[in-house]
């Protein structure tokens, strides 16, 4: 597997190879041992799977807060994402600052989003199909959001605004300035 550091180093591009014939293909998408013999010693806990039916589906900014924090290891099996990390640790040297990547079937790379960071993502194509492993539970009283155009992040969505389909929760999301602290960069 291939582990690639991003713009922001905590964020990590992991490409397992795909071995193809005449058949199809086979690919180990996840691997504790061989991760970890690279220094990635993730436990997750839960995969979820979405489907976004339509091409501007946003689905974030999203976090889960103490006591439920959880890393997200994405992929996508069917279509494409524009995907995104925002470091909101206060004190952390690259706070406000996001990492992305495109993810789709044909590139099969997956995209880590530790604990402390924003996660959305915006598909690029039609019926994209998003799984990912998480490493905390669901905990509905820990969720948190913000709105995905906040101006003080200037994300370039690959979409415009007037075109993005989100959900009603996210689409009243605050901006990440009338957000109390959710973490601190250790």
């Amino acid at each position: 597997m291939k582990i690639e550091p991003q713009k922001i180093p905590e964020v990590l591009l992991i490409t397992p190879p795909k071995f193809g014939d005449s058949r199809g293909f086979f690919s180990e998408t996840w691997s504790a041992a061989k991760l970890a013999a690279q220094g990635f010693n993730e436990h997750f806990v839960q995969d979820n799977h979405s489907l976004s039916a339509q091409v501007g589906t946003i689905r974030g900014l999203h976090c889960q807060a103490a006591p439920s924090i959880q890393g997200k290891l994405v992929r996508v099996i069917k279509g494409a994402i524009w995907d995104v990390a925002v470091d909101i640790r206060q004190g952390s040297p690259t706070y406000g600052q996001y990492a992305a990547a495109i993810l789709s079937e044909a590139n099969w790379a997956q995209l880590w989003i530790p604990g402390g960071f924003l996660h959305g993502f915006c598909t690029i194509e039609p019926n994209t199909e998003v799984i990912y492993k998480v490493t905390g539970d669901y905990d509905r009283a820990a969720e948190r959001a913000v709105i995905w155009n906040d101006p003080s992040l200037n994300l370039p969505w690959p979409v415009d605004s007037g075109k993005a389909l989100l959900s009603d929760k996210d689409l009243i999301a605050p901006r990440l300035s009338d957000c109390e602290p959710w973490f601190t960069y250790q």
